[in-house]
């Protein structure tokens, strides 16, 4: 008790010395408000220049770190030049691959007229599917990847850096795989650190673009999301990244899926679509599809008990929602006819609250809505389908 009033009688004083001071030392023809403002934004153009070269510190701490890390798990893999030793450059040129290819999108209104569901208005589904094929162990993918430099700034830019360090740690996987290099990968284990702030940084820089896009998209953006799915669907690396990273991965599809909720601009279906395709594509882990169903369920049956409240009131609903809310439907089904048609059905993964929860009156719902809004009420049918479909499987 003593130490802090000890502690509130030092504060008083100190605001008292403080304004002492300048009131003494204040200039003539300014007032004490005035000189106060002053030396308050003096003191904080300071503490950003000393943030901003905190943050080069840190930066420059983590890619010495990742670089460290990289010639831990696999001391041949040469990380000045971003390239294997003389040996495997040797095996590597026994190889002919085509390069990977990105398509240029020009920014339009946002309406596609195709029939597919891909969700590939920015490229991003065919660029993943290419690269799938193309990362094997290609002289020209590793003469692609640059060194490791995190010393960049912008929206685009910041995303270099952590697409760098784990498309370097993917090609030694992938060289690992086809014997041409050892590499350790257990080290992943003793260096959390590095991988899970590699990874958050990846997905920040992806969440800030969802937010705000821009067309056409850049290389950069399209390697960050091929590199990002790779990582989840790669046998060895996935477990190390979903161990590490699950909290973030969440936290990751959550903010996706209401970026896809709260999207009010006239020409936002371009940009939802490319959302959508991420969240399609993080489907292809169990892990994250198993949360991801459960957090599409949660959504889609709270939205559709209150436009059913709405309706019965003959109240008025949020139609920018309402048209937002059909991507995440057609999600959700592509999702559940994908684990159908796999296979992948067990009891673990549909016996849930969410499960129970949306399948607990969508009769009565679907019923009552079914006039007014037929699309939906047809949505939420052919998803009640599939779960049901699903548990038919597990008995």
């Amino acid at each position: 008790m003593d130490i802090i009033k000890n502690q509130v009688w030092y504060l008083k004083i100190s605001k008292l010395a403080l304004a002492f001071a300048i009131i003494h030392s204040k200039p003539p023809g300014k007032s004490c408000k005035e000189y106060t403002e002053h030396l308050a934004k003096t003191v904080s153009e300071q503490d950003f220049g000393w943030k901003s070269k905190v943050e080069v510190l840190e930066a420059e701490v983590l890619r010495l770190r990742q670089e460290l890390l990289l010639n831990k798990i696999c001391p041949r893999f040469c990380l000045e030049n971003g390239k294997p030793d003389a040996s495997a450059e040797v095996l590597l040129d026994q190889e002919c691959i085509n390069p990977m290819s990105y398509s240029s999108q020009l920014e339009d209104s946002g309406c596609d007229v195709s029939n597919d569901y891909a969700f590939d208005s920015l490229g991003i589904a065919s660029d993943f599917h290419q690269s799938e094929h193309n990362v094997n162990t290609s002289k020209r993918w590793l003469e692609r990847v640059p060194p490791l430099n995190l010393c960049c700034t912008g929206k685009e830019e910041s995303l270099t850096a952590p697409v760098q360090f784990l498309q370097h740690l993917l090609e030694i996987r992938k060289l690992s795989e086809g014997g041409i290099l050892q590499a350790d990968f257990t080290q992943l284990e003793n260096d959390s650190f590095t991988i899970c702030n590699s990874v958050s940084q990846l997905l920040d820089g992806l969440t800030v673009f969802y937010n705000s896009p821009k067309f056409p998209v850049s290389n950069v953006l399209t390697e960050a999301v091929c590199v990002l799915i790779s990582l989840i669907t790669d046998t060895k690396l996935s477990n190390h990244v979903l161990k590490k990273c699950f909290k973030k991965l969440e936290e990751f599809k959550k903010n996706l899926i209401q970026i896809i909720l709260r999207n009010s601009s006239v020409n936002r279906f371009q940009a939802l679509h490319a959302v959508s395709n991420t969240l399609v594509l993080l489907g292809r882990n169990n892990i994250l599809r198993n949360s991801l169903v459960s957090l599409l369920l949660s959504e889609v049956r709270q939205f559709a008990e209150q436009l059913l409240q709405a309706h019965q009131m003959q109240a008025m609903y949020d139609i920018t929602q309402y048209e937002n809310i059909f991507p995440l439907c057609t999600i959700l089904e592509q999702l559940l006819q994908n684990e159908t048609e796999e296979g992948n059905v067990s009891s673990s993964d549909y016996d849930g609250e969410e499960k129970i929860e949306f399948l607990k009156n969508l009769d009565q719902i679907i019923l009552h809505l079914s006039d007014e809004f037929p699309l939906f009420s047809l949505y939420l049918w052919r998803v009640s389908v599939l779960l049901n479909s699903a548990q038919i499987q597990i008995d």
